[in-house]
């Protein structure tokens, strides 16, 4: 059983920068992709960033790239998502999720465990 805790959401001023993380429980996530998708109020689940289990294959979202930067710590079981020059259209729910492929997916749908969600509010 894989647990996913997410923390370090709030509230920031657009151009401001905040850190997510996530800390997952489990012996066998060492060797999981571990993602972080977004769902804005009326929107869909959005693809934010992954990051293989070996920490050697990153992607991005376009809406993203350059702004955010996802990183593993070293013991592999924790997952951060450096987001900067936030822009309130990145207001939204954010998730942390862990994938079996440890490649690096992109697809919500292949993704078996969710964290419980955590709030960031960028204000113009």
């Amino acid at each position: 059983q894989v647990q996913l805790v997410e923390s370090g959401g709030g509230l920031v001023q657009a151009g401001g920068s905040l850190r997510v993380s996530c800390a997952a429980s489990g012996r066998t996530v060492r060797a999981y992709s571990l993602g972080w998708f977004r769902q804005a109020p009326g929107k869909g689940r959005e693809f934010v960033a992954v990051i293989s289990w070996s920490g050697g294959n990153i992607k991005y979202a376009d809406s993203v790239k350059g702004r955010f930067a996802i990183s593993r710590g070293n013991a592999k079981n924790t997952v951060h998502l450096q987001m900067n020059s936030l822009k309130p259209e990145d207001t939204a729910i954010y998730y942390c999720a862990a994938s079996t492929d440890g490649h690096g997916q992109l697809e919500y749908y292949d993704y078996e465990y969710w964290g419980q969600g955590i709030q960031v509010t960028v204000s113009s």
